[in-house]
């Protein structure tokens, strides 16, 4: 019994193996896309285990404080604190932007502000130690690019990094930078030193602030346009034995906040913020998929037409119909089946060197093996109707 794809790499296997290499790497861009969004899912949930949090109080109406802005008052995680069920509170505030080294170049990071309780600080450091002072230390994860003792500029001040941590991301996939509340808080919410003067001399210009007979009027108005009590989120962990939801609902009743638990706000992050980020993989996942079908079709069927005397042999000699069908489609799925293996193998080689993460699961390669198989047998069809269709004469012909 002949073998068509036995066949092949006998006499072309140079042909047969460069074309399950070319098919191969496009089956590795296809796994490479499905752990992007997986990627994206694991940084959410990165995000809320890393908070260390059972409650998000953020502001009424909002999503934040990760989706949406979100400002609270600092001072309102003192009543929070005293309500049934709450363990521990702490503020928190969260901006990205643009951190830069003195060597002039800059990275995106999310810078977070903390004190301390939950969030305040990254679970485990892989160097260093963690914020001990009020002011200037920064604890950086790994993919910021920063050392250890290394100056870093956040707006207006310079901080030193004194602790490098791993794995602390934002939904986004930004590396995260910790600083001091305080620090934070004037870094976010603070306007230059411009705007301040501008806002003061306004203040100053204007009757209702700057009136006769009602001295400190207008110092009080200027000092408070130039600090900040602005927090984004309060973030909360329970005392054992109370359910979320049980604790959130008085805070959103009398305290006339928004809270989320954990799953809203994985519902927030998963379902909400990457869906449309989902929605685009998905597309580029089926566009892929027809791709790869129709390559496989085009070479399956090349190949085959390249065979028509050793088919009409075949047929000649009383062969069936069957038999034929299954060598075709012996040489379709061991072409799937080299492919696969090169895609695999190249999705994992360059999967670490994406900026992002891209998470690659065992069920996802076994699910793109059983579609690459489908695909092949699918498109193995045009090639096994051109067999079938051979006429045996054509082998005297």
């Amino acid at each position: 019994m002949i073998s068509l794809a036995g066949r092949d790499i006998a006499h072309s296997w140079s042909k047969f193996l460069l074309t399950g290499i070319g098919l191969g790497l496009l089956i590795g861009v296809t796994l490479t896309m499905a752990g992007v969004y997986r990627g994206m899912v694991d940084d959410a949930h990165a995000l809320l285990n890393n908070s260390g949090a059972d409650l998000w109080v953020v502001q009424k109406d909002t999503q934040g404080p990760y989706a949406e802005a979100s400002s609270l008052k600092d001072d309102v995680v003192r009543s929070i604190r005293g309500m049934p069920g709450v363990a521990q509170a702490s503020n928190v505030t969260y901006f990205t932007m643009q951190v830069q080294k003195h060597d002039g170049s800059d990275t995106r990071a999310m810078v977070v502000g903390s004190e301390p309780g939950p969030g305040s600080a990254p679970g485990y450091l892989l160097a260093g130690r963690h914020l001990t002072r009020g002011h200037f230390e920064a604890v950086a994860d790994i993919k910021t690019g920063f050392e250890l003792g290394e100056r870093i500029q956040i707006r207006r001040h310079s901080y030193t990094v004194v602790g490098l941590t791993q794995r602390m991301v934002s939904s986004g996939g930004d590396p995260m930078v910790f600083i001091a509340l305080k620090d934070a808080q004037e870094a976010q919410f603070l306007k230059d030193n411009d705007a301040i003067l501008n806002d003061r001399t306004r203040t100053a210009a204007s009757p209702a602030f700057n009136r006769p007979g009602v001295p400190g009027l207008l110092e009080a108005v200027q000092s408070l346009q130039s600090s900040s009590h602005n927090v984004n989120a309060v973030l909360v962990q329970l005392a054992p034995g109370f359910d979320p939801e049980q604790v959130a609902q008085p805070i959103r009743r009398w305290k006339h906040l928004g809270v989320f638990t954990r799953e809203g706000m994985e519902d927030i992050l998963v379902a909400k913020l990457i869906a449309t980020s989902a929605k685009q993989i998905g597309m580029f996942l089926a566009i892929l998929a027809v791709v790869s079908a129709a390559i496989v079709a085009f070479i399956i069927y090349t190949m085959t037409l390249g065979k028509i005397r050793e088919i009409a042999v075949l047929k000649l000699i009383g062969t069936h119909n069957l038999t034929i069908a299954s060598m075709i489609l012996q040489q379709a799925l061991g072409l799937g089946l080299i492919g696969f293996v090169v895609g695999k193998v190249a999705a994992t080689l360059w999967a670490p060197v994406f900026p992002k993460f891209v998470l690659l699961l065992t069920q996802d390669a076994l699910l793109g093996l059983v579609a690459t198989l489908l695909i092949c047998a699918l498109a193995s069809t045009l090639a096994i109707r051109a067999a079938l269709q051979v006429d045996p004469a054509t082998a005297i012909g």
